[in-house]
């Protein structure tokens, strides 16, 4: 039986428990439609978005990219961007690429993303302060994401467009994100769903099922290179997506999500002001 907790939980981040298996295609127009609504509302011409070769970006790319194909075809001037956001080599690039072949997108632009992060690292100095190899590789973790997000808003800046991005409910649950990093954005389209959720939308638009059944990894530590999200988590996206869904799980996990929940708050918050 879920806690009064876990419904709350629920409701903050938008989730859908009403659909499943059978309701791919309504849910994929759904939101194609909510992508089209925004970008004509801001007077955008292009969606912008980094793929990086796990299953989020590959369905939030496919989705915008279809948005912009039916945008085009009624009569509206609208491109899907996608961009490849390297530091300096990754180790996965053949699935990133594999991505961009099954999301056809109407243009890549690539932007290693290695001189600004290292430039910035070198310049950071505290006067007194010698953090440890583990805080300075924590610190170069989320400049990283924070870099990529810059290089997403210059190309929008230059082609009037809008920053997507790929959060999602499991993910906004465990504040599994770099704030002002991956966290910034101009529209969510998987915003409320969970993982499986994600998963299911991926293959009813055809990707290939290695991609949609990939071990999630950020890939942004440099002391523990491809850790999977569920190895920084604690437990299983299974775990987090049941707990989502007014499953049951132990008290274990959920004392962890919860906490985990509370802990990354001011992440999914605007900035707080005086009262």
């Amino acid at each position: 039986m879920s806690s009064q907790t876990q419904e709350r939980i629920a409701r903050e981040l938008g989730i859908d428990r009403q659909w499943g298996r059978g309701d791919e295609a309504a849910e994929i127009a759904r939101r194609v439609d909510f992508i089209q609504q925004v970008l004509r509302e801001s007077g955008g011409k292009t969606l912008v978005l980094g793929i990086s070769g796990g299953v989020d970006s590959l369905t939030a790319g496919r989705l915008c990219q279809l948005a912009v194909e039916q945008m085009r075809g009624a009569g509206h001037d609208a491109r899907f961007i996608a961009m490849r956001l390297p530091y300096r080599s990754q180790a996965d690039e053949r699935d990133a690429q594999a991505s961009l072949d099954f999301i056809r997108p109407d243009s890549v632009s690539t932007c290693n993303i290695a001189d600004s992060v290292d430039g910035l690292m070198n310049q950071v100095r505290i006067d007194g302060l010698q953090p440890s190899a583990e805080l300075t590789d924590f610190a170069k973790s989320n400049v990283k994401a924070r870099a990529r997000m810059l290089a997403q808003y210059a190309v929008a800046n230059f082609s009037n467009g809008l920053v997507v991005g790929t959060d999602h409910g499991a993910e906004a649950l465990m504040g599994f994100f770099t704030k002002f990093g991956d966290g910034a954005c101009d529209l969510a389209p998987l915003s409320g769903l969970t993982k499986t959720q994600v998963r299911a939308l991926a293959e009813a638009l055809g990707a290939p099922g290695h991609l949609v059944h990939k071990a999630p990894t950020a890939d942004l530590e440099e002391l523990a290179p491809g850790k999977l999200d569920e190895t920084a988590y604690g437990c299983s996206y299974a775990e987090i997506d049941a707990y989502l869904m007014g499953e049951p799980v132990s008290d274990a996990v959920r004392q962890l999500i919860e906490t985990a929940y509370h802990r990354t708050a001011h992440k999914r918050a605007l900035p707080r002001t005086p009262a």
